[in-house]
């Protein structure tokens, strides 16, 4: 169905901001919790409060599109902003890291409502021929979010207390209920169908444990250990009984037979692979310029500007261009462009300039804003009403995912090139003057000025060398995600956005 009038564009409007909240939040957070550590203790913990809401929100994905299908958006879209903003009061008042990770939980239950159901909506409300610019719109909104998000975060904690990371979602929420109860009129209708609850929990159950493996090995524990061993003895029993329970249900959280369909498997592993490569890029730039070459939190920050006005102008384009050109052929230019761009920060050293960095960071910024709006499309393309809800929340859920996956598996590896490297150039200086102990330094000390002043300069030039060739190694191997990503750009086929014959009749008479 589609909204008329004034009607359309604060529903858009309405849409946008519980996309910004839900993709923001995160970055938001992490820029403030060396504060939220300092004032209320627990830095072993540190974990679970990021943890806690990306399991809470990658869980409840794919079971919130699946009830959207089936009970309807507008209601589900309400009960997440709803549940995101009460999760926001309430981390805003914790008084300690234990507290803060239980209410973060409840924010992510929200989050994990809000995205996918947004982009369904879309679908719904958008006339046919505006699809592509407005999905464009919406993938520039989600990359913007997810690179300002840390500016925006270094600025409030510093000029109104980290609080206020949390309370700055209230006023930008309370108007994204106002417009969407008012001015969303849903007219689908959607049957009654049995909810596959043993399919939700075993799916909440295995991410849970992966993500705690994950996020717990060679952390808070070796990787051998006990511990880590059962979390991921749980994820793969848990695993094994949702892929039985989705097979035996009705009515599955996630259907497999979304997956029969080219178009839609091949886009959404292209979306998997597209998340590690973002997250690899906006994680370890900020850390090459502040680390290696002194910058201050401002300066890495600021360097995330240019990926961001690369990913907005591309994901406008790919949406533009959606209606009159293949899926495939855009996203084809799109992943050679990702590649390049992967392979130029693979040759960054201590002596390049930040004139160069940013060059870089535009090109990758091109490459990977395509996605934001065309592979979500595509992940969509020929689906019934009563599917869109599940196949975007899938997408949705994938792409997460790939982030997670690879913020942990590229931070393991950076982390030992960055120790091996130390120790081979620190290997014998134990009684030449230059302290062996600087071999097995926190990296952290780097990314502060007052760090980087208590380290003498010919020491401190080994320990930049060292964290620059562990940088420009995570991003050579980055390269493995962005030609998997390529080759199954190939396999998208030869679809494109459909436009109705009416709506081109109607444009060739005008």
């Amino acid at each position: 169905m589609t909204q008329k009038g004034n009607r359309f564009g604060l529903i858009m409007v309405g849409l946008m901001l519980g996309i910004l909240m839900a993709a923001m939040d995160n970055t938001i957070v992490a820029t403030a919790m060396g504060t939220i550590v300092s004032d209320l203790g627990g830095l072993d913990k540190i974990v679970w409060v990021t943890s806690a809401y990306m399991v809470a929100e990658m869980a409840g994905m794919p079971i919130f599109g699946k009830l959207s299908d089936m009970y309807g958006r507008k209601r589900f879209f309400m009960f997440g902003l709803i549940v995101f903003l009460l999760g926001s009061i309430l981390c805003g008042t914790a008084t300690s890291l234990v507290q803060l990770s239980i209410y973060r939980a409840i924010q992510g239950i929200g989050g994990g409502a809000l995205m996918p159901i947004a982009f369904t909506i879309i679908f719904d409300v958008i006339p046919m021929e505006s699809r592509g610019k407005i999905g464009g719109l919406f993938g520039a909104v989600f990359g913007m979010s997810s690179i300002f998000g840390p500016l925006l975060g270094a600025w409030i904690t510093e000029s109104f207390g980290w609080h206020w990371c949390f309370y700055i979602n209230l006023p930008l929420g309370l108007i994204a209920v106002i417009l969407i109860g008012v001015f969303y009129k849903e007219s689908i209708e959607h049957a009654r169908q049995k909810i596959d609850w043993a399919g939700a929990i075993t799916l909440v159950g295995s991410v849970v444990c992966l993500m705690f493996a994950l996020e717990l090995g060679g952390n808070k524990y070796e990787w051998n250990s006990a511990p880590i061993w059962s979390l991921f003895a749980g994820f793969a029993v848990l695993l094994v009984a949702f892929l039985i329970a989705e097979r035996r249900a009705e009515e599955p959280i996630l259907p497999f037979a979304l997956f029969r369909r080219r178009l839609f498997a091949a886009s959404t592993a292209v979306g998997f692979f597209y998340g590690i490569s973002m997250i690899v890029a906006t994680v370890y730039i900020p850390i090459f310029i502040q680390g290696v070459q002194g910058g201050t939190a401002t300066n890495s920050g600021l360097i995330l500007l240019p990926l961001m006005l690369g990913s907005v102008f591309a994901a406008q384009i790919g949406g533009m261009s959606a209606q009159k050109v293949k899926y495939r052929n855009i996203m084809i230019v799109s992943a050679v462009i990702l590649l390049v761009g992967t392979y130029l920060l693979g040759t960054l050293t201590a002596d390049t300039s930040k004139l160069m960095v940013t060059l870089y960071m535009i090109v990758i910024g091109v490459g990977i804003g395509f996605s934001f709006s065309v592979v979500g499309m595509a992940s969509i393309q020929g689906m019934e009403d009563w599917e869109r809800g599940t196949a975007s929340s899938t997408s949705s859920f994938v792409r997460s995912f790939g982030m997670t996956i690879g913020v942990t598996i590229y931070g393991i590896l950076q982390r030992n090139v960055f120790t091996k490297d130390l120790q081979d150039a620190f290997a014998g200086t134990g009684g030449s003057g230059e302290p062996s102990s600087f071999a097995n330094m926190d990296p952290r000390a780097l990314l502060s000025p007052d760090g980087r002043a208590q380290i003498p300069a010919p020491i401190l030039s080994k320990i930049t060398d060292a964290l620059s060739s562990s940088i420009a190694h995570t991003f050579v191997w980055a390269l493995i995600p962005a030609v998997l990503a390529f080759v199954f750009v190939l396999m998208m086929g030869n679809d494109r956005m459909i436009v109705p014959e009416k709506v081109k009749v109607a444009k060739k008479a005008l």
